[in-house]
């Protein structure tokens, strides 16, 4: 058995097919899609040097891993790979490649530091401390049943409140854009960010194949964007919450719980079956919010750390 390892090829459909597909397989509680595979080879940050990666077993598609630097840290040095092998195919070497050839990547563009994904399995977690990663922090993938599942009841916004979808913003979501970036400046994490750059959020989020503006609810106050729950969807019968936050002058007041509410009900109105969404462990709030959905957890990831040189 003969496996390389090389780029996917963004315009051949085979090729996006077969990542978004073995990326399912492995990982059935994030959404990828062939589109959403070409477009994130394509419109990727160029200081993320950015790279989609595929191990082919005698000539078939087997693995995947994402790469690149986390370029918008105030902290150089830092790159980021995760990597998934088709669960047929483990145990052949495919992993091995995809790992070697991301590192290789990552340490000739200065990376000091890489961070990787890696489910919380026996094999997968020897597979990583191995290779010299360390365990640093975990997180939930957490499953709502919107088909046969119960949602709470709708609530009325409290005076002064309002809700509004993302695509009221089309014309100008820089709103959106500024409460994203507070809210996404608080969340758990291990790599800082400036999120700064409209323009990319634009091409990474806004204008993502998977984003759904109109599933996407945003909680008023006082005319501005305060609260609000990101919706995306497959194309299918798969919708999933990327974020939810509120701003830091409107906590406390149950704003994003109404916003992924409000999200939630239309979704399964509009025909969608399961919900998906993630947490880190260490997000006591929100894992309260979810778990008063109704979600439950269904998979955790440890998040792995190794330093170069």
């Amino acid at each position: 058995m003969t496996v390389i390892v090389r780029d996917v090829r963004p315009g051949d459909p085979r090729d996006t097919e077969a990542f978004a597909r073995i990326r399912g397989l492995a990982l059935p509680y994030m959404l990828s899609t062939s589109e959403s595979v070409a477009y994130d080879a394509t419109h990727a940050h160029t200081d993320a040097r950015f790279r989609l990666l595929v191990a082919d077993q005698d000539g078939e598609p087997v693995g995947t891993a994402q790469v690149g630097l986390a370029y918008d840290s105030p902290q150089p040095g830092q790159g980021c790979l995760n990597v998934y092998v088709h669960p047929d195919r483990t145990g052949r070497g495919a992993g091995s490649l995809l790992v070697r050839a991301a590192e290789e990547h990552l340490a000739a563009l200065g990376a000091t530091r890489l961070f990787a994904w890696v489910l919380d399995e026996p094999a997968n977690r020897t597979f990583a401390e191995r290779r010299g990663y360390r365990a640093s922090r975990s997180a939930h993938f957490l499953r709502l049943d919107l088909l046969d599942g119960t949602l709470p009841p709708l609530q009325d916004p409290p005076p002064g409140v309002e809700l509004r979808k993302a695509s009221d913003y089309a014309d100008d979501p820089r709103a959106l854009f500024t409460l994203d970036a507070e809210t996404s400046n608080d969340e758990p994490g291990d790599i800082a960010h400036e999120f700064t750059d409209y323009e990319s959020w634009l091409e990474e989020t806004w204008r993502h194949p998977l984003f759904s503006p109109e599933l996407t609810s945003v909680a008023v106050v006082d005319g501005r964007p305060a609260a609000f729950s990101a919706a995306r969807t497959d194309g299918g019968t798969r919708y999933g919450t990327v974020m939810t936050g509120t701003g830091r002058a409107h906590r406390g007041r149950g704003l994003a719980k109404l916003a992924k509410n409000d999200s939630l009900h239309r979704a399964r109105a509009a025909g969608f079956t399961e919900a998906f969404t993630g947490n880190d462990s260490g997000n006591g709030p929100m894992m309260a919010i979810n778990r008063w959905f109704g979600y439950e957890i269904c998979a955790t990831e440890v998040r792995y750390v190794r330093e170069l040189g």
